[in-house]
C-alpha cells in the first residue's frame, strides 16, 4: 500500500515562501521569489533551470549556508531561523553533506585524510567498510596517499563526493557534482548517489544542467526567475531536455515582459 509508506516518509527539507533579495532598495535583485518546496526522506531530487534562475541561491538557502530574506527553511523538522551560528554549524556538520563545484579540499592532506576529515571533526569512528566501498565506487582506491595537487579536476571532484558520503549525512546537497567528470566516471558517481538514497536512506538534492544526470533522480524540480516552474516525476533524459527547452523559451518571453526584474546570471 502506497499510502502508509507515504505517511511514514517524513520531510527531510522544507522551504516555505522563501525569498532572497540582493542589493539595496534602488537596485534590488530577487534571486528567489516566495519559493515553497519540500523534499521527503530517502528521495533523490534534481533541481534545474536556465542560467540565473536561482538554483545556487536555492541550494545555499536550503543547506543553511545563506539566510533567506523572508520565509522559513526547516531541515529534519528544525527551523533554521531559530538557530544561532554555532547551532547552525553543528546541524550542518551532523546532518548535511555538501558536494560543491569548488572542491574545498585541504591541500596539505592526502585523499584519505580529506575524505575522513568530517568524521574526525564530528568525533565519529570511521566505518572502514563504508569508506572502502565509497572509495572504490568513485575510483580512488589507487589514489588514497596522493595530495589534491597531484590529482586532476575530475579526481578532486570524486574526493569531494566521497567526503560528503562517508559521514552518512541525512541530506546531501550537490551542485553540479558531475560537471568536471568524463561520461564513464559521471555514470559511476551518479549510480553511487542513487545507491546512497536507495540503500542508506539518504536524501539527495542535486542542482544540475545535465538531463542525463537528472534522469537518475526520482523527481526533477524546475526553477525560472527564482520561482517554481513545474516538476517531473520518474524523469528520462529526453523528457527533461524537452522541458528545459520549453522553459528557456518561457523564461525569455517572461523576461521581455518584465525586463526590470531580471535576476542576474551569478545567482
Amino acid at each position: 500500500m502506497h499510502t502508509s509508506h507515504d505517511l511514514r516518509r517524513a520531510e527531510a527539507v522544507r522551504l516555505d515562501t522563501v525569498s532572497k533579495i540582493y542589493g539595496r532598495a534602488d537596485s534590488q535583485v530577487a534571486a528567489l521569489r516566495e519559493l515553497s518546496m519540500s523534499f521527503a526522506d530517502a528521495t533523490f531530487t534534481a533541481v534545474m533551470g536556465p542560467s540565473g534562475s536561482g538554483k545556487s541561491t536555492f541550494l545555499h538557502c536550503a543547506a543553511g549556508l545563506v539566510r533567506p530574506t523572508s520565509g522559513t527553511v526547516t531541515v529534519g523538522g528544525t527551523d533554521l531561523a531559530g538557530l544561532d551560528d554555532t547551532q547552525l554549524t553543528m546541524l550542518r556538520r551532523d546532518r548535511i553533506g555538501f558536494i560543491f563545484q569548488s572542491f574545498n579540499l585541504l591541500p596539505a592532506l592526502t585523499v584519505m585524510q580529506n575524505i575522513t576529515l568530517p568524521l574526525q571533526l564530528a568525533g565519529k569512528r570511521p566505518d572502514k567498510n563504508l569508506i572502502r566501498t565509497v572509495v572504490q565506487r568513485v575510483g580512488l582506491a589507487e589514489r588514497l596517499g596522493h595530495l589534491p595537487s597531484e590529482l586532476s579536476g575530475g579526481q578532486q571532484q570524486r574526493v569531494a563526493i566521497a567526503r560528503a558520503l562517508v559521514t552518512r549525512p541525512a541530506v546531501v546537497f550537490a551542485d553540479e557534482p558531475t560537471g568536471a567528470l568524463d561520461t564513464r566516471t559521471a555514470g559511476a558517481v551518479l549510480s553511487l548517489l542513487r545507491e546512497s538514497v536507495d540503500t542508506a536512506g539518504q536524501t539527495l538534492v542535486m542542482v544540475t544542467h545535465d538531463p542525463v544526470a537528472a534522469s537518475y533522480a526520482d523527481r526533477v524540480v524546475f526553477l525560472a526567475d527564482g520561482a517554481f516552474a513545474g516538476e517531473l516525476h520518474r524523469p528520462t533524459a529526453d523528457t527533461v531536455a524537452a522541458r528545459m527547452t520549453r522553459l528557456g523559451a518561457w523564461e525569455d518571453e517572461n523576461r521581455e515582459q518584465a525586463a526590470p526584474m531580471t535576476s542576474g546570471g551569478m545567482y
